[in-house]
């Protein structure tokens, strides 16, 4: 249970980076915003649009006395709405992040510089490939999300755990692919593809469940989605530093640094270990302390 409650903590903390750097949370806020004009866009034309595509799509019931005609497709016209609010709240995050990419890109980067004393791992793949990577992993999140939605409505009509137990699981399902949307900006500079992202998250499902589902409550309403998008993004990276155990090797890392350096003032035996652990930790300070998954 103690994961739940570090899970939060980097939400917590991911706020508080995002702003105390105030340069990256202006940065980070840009992608929100343009994804809620786009989204605002698009429920609006939806709103005025919906009783036309349902009269279209009705086509027998033209003859149907009153009051039954406009009952039908009012109520046909609320689902329409309803299914295309519910379709902009579950992809708003997925949409944000693609067009914030190289944005959320650099914030994720400054999180990594910050916390590793200015080294941050590159992807080295050129920005449209990033963002191919980025909008079909996106899709195959979006279905993978949308099953489990149309089982967890269905469930959601079975008496008393319908209406109690399917809710909460609904939310643990959005919060854990949440986070994984979110780490993803972290772990593809990594070079770590979608399946070794799923199977890292569920190795500590506590901690993630404890960074997304709060976000995922407060993500209902997309404003607040736009204002906590930056922070988000810092507090996955820094969960993303702690899944791949890279805080613990810089800890390491400055412990042999400060063993060798102590061992200078000694005899040659301690100068040539200090040199031999710089040699075998130094590819370290690049990459040895980052792990990096050969690409299929």
């Amino acid at each position: 249970m103690r994961d739940l409650g570090a899970g939060f903590g980097y939400l917590v903390k991911g706020q508080r980076w995002a702003a105390g750097h105030g340069s990256s949370l202006g940065t980070g806020l840009l992608p929100g915003l343009i994804t809620l004009v786009m989204y605002v866009g698009a429920l609006v034309g939806l709103a005025y649009g919906a009783d036309d595509f349902v009269s279209w799509a009705t086509p027998f019931a033209d003859g149907w006395s009153s009051p039954w005609l406009g009952l039908f497709r009012g109520c046909l016209t609320a689902l329409v709405f309803a299914l295309g609010l519910f379709l902009a709240v579950i992809s708003f995050t997925a949409v944000t992040l693609l067009v914030g990419q190289p944005f959320y890109e650099k914030l994720s980067g400054d999180v990594d510089r910050a916390e590793s004393g200015g080294e941050a791992p590159e992807s080295g793949l050129p920005l449209w490939r990033e963002l191919w990577i980025s909008a079909r992993d996106s899709l195959r999140i979006l279905v993978r999300v949308a099953f489990y939605g149309i089982l967890l409505f269905g469930l959601g009509f079975v008496p008393v755990i319908g209406q109690s137990v399917i809710p909460a699981i609904g939310f643990c399902v959005t919060g854990f692919f949440l986070a994984e949307e979110l780490t993803a900006v972290a772990l593809q500079r990594r070079g770590m593809e979608l399946r070794p992202r799923l199977a890292l998250l569920r190795s500590r499902r506590l901690l993630v469940l404890g960074f997304g589902v709060p976000l995922a409550l407060a993500f209902v309403i997309p404003l607040v989605a736009v204002f906590l998008m930056p922070g988000a993004v810092a507090g996955a990276t820094l969960m993303v530093r702690d899944l791949l155990g890279e805080s613990a090797d810089s800890d390491s890392d400055s412990d042999s640094d400060s063993d060798s350096d102590s061992g200078d003032g000694g005899d040659g035996d301690g100068d040539g270990d200090g040199e031999a652990n710089g040699s075998g930790s130094g590819g370290g300070a690049g990459q040895g302390s980052v792990r990096i998954p050969e690409r299929p």
